[in-house]
């Protein structure tokens, strides 16, 4: 794996990914964890972790060397805490401004409930429940992070510009996302043509989302602000927070992600395009 990462730097990427989305497909489509009391498929994401750690060592190197650097931990998650928050803020609002001008009733309801492409939730309550939302969604970041923009742009640094380093590990992380439209239509949930838009609008989502991390990353130094920002878009937004209007939750949740995800991507690209001279070498 070595000599590998040394001649092609971005193959190795390809197959450390092969071997994290194959315990992922085995947990969405086998073992289905989100279907169980815990609510979120985690255990690939623990599998993950630990492909890290190993990598890590066989490279000799630490935590610490792909971002995760102790000293920054607190003010940059609560950065990205921030960051989240004031373009959902904004994302929230409009949503319900759309649905009370459509329906003429929006409230908002706090419960625990996962994520789906065809709108199916299953609610959640107490404070176990969120205890669990927000353990496992750690566990979630802390491996999207630490392998995709951590370990992934440790490889490619040096061999590829910054730029393609970060355009192709966002299309592995658009293709990682791809795993939960293609179990909708295996289920019979999603039409094949929906299953394709709702694939392709994830694929595109999960991009951005990748570049406007990788972008912090890169301008802090550290993991710790993109982690932040995931946290607060997988608990808040997708898991806890809801919208209700006609006594249906969550209508445009699709629609607000989007906002909030662009809102967040325009003013972290500028943000680093106007800084770009400033930014720490990773």
């Amino acid at each position: 794996m070595k000599d590998i990462e040394k001649k092609k730097p971005a193959l190795s990427c390809v197959i450390l990914f092969t071997i994290c989305s194959s315990a992922r497909i085995i947990e969405y489509f086998l073992i289905k964890t989100d279907e169980t009391i815990f609510a979120e498929n985690f255990l690939h994401k623990a599998f993950g972790i630990a492909v890290l750690a190993m990598v890590l060592h066989s490279r000799g190197s630490t935590w610490k060397s792909i971002g995760y650097i102790k000293s920054k931990m607190v003010s940059d998650i609560l950065k990205g805490f921030l960051l989240g928050g004031g373009c959902f803020l904004a994302a929230y609002s409009i949503e319900c401004l759309m649905l009370y001008q459509a329906n003429q009733n929006v409230s908002l309801a706090f419960y625990i409930s996962g994520f789906t492409l065809n709108g199916e939730t299953v609610r959640h309550d107490g404070f176990l429940f969120l205890l669990l939302c927000i353990v496992l969604n750690l566990i979630n970041v802390w491996m999207e992070e630490g392998v995709f923009r951590g370990l992934f742009m440790k490889i490619l640094a040096g061999k590829l510009s910054f730029i393609r380093a970060v355009l192709l590990i966002a299309f592995l992380f658009g293709i990682w996302h791809l795993v939960m439209p293609l179990r909708d239509y295996a289920q019979g949930n999603l039409s094949l043509v929906d299953s394709l838009i709702m694939g392709i609008g994830y694929m595109v989502l999960a991009g951005i989302m990748s570049i406007k991390w990788s972008l912090l990353y890169k301008m802090t130094g550290a993991l710790w602000m993109g982690l932040g920002d995931h946290l607060f878009n997988n608990v808040i937004v997708t898991n806890l927070l809801h919208v209700i209007s006609n006594g249906e939750a969550d209508s445009m949740q699709v629609i607000r992600v989007m906002i909030g995800q662009m809102l967040s991507f325009a003013i972290i690209t500028i943000w680093f395009f106007s800084r770009r001279s400033e930014c720490k070498r990773i």
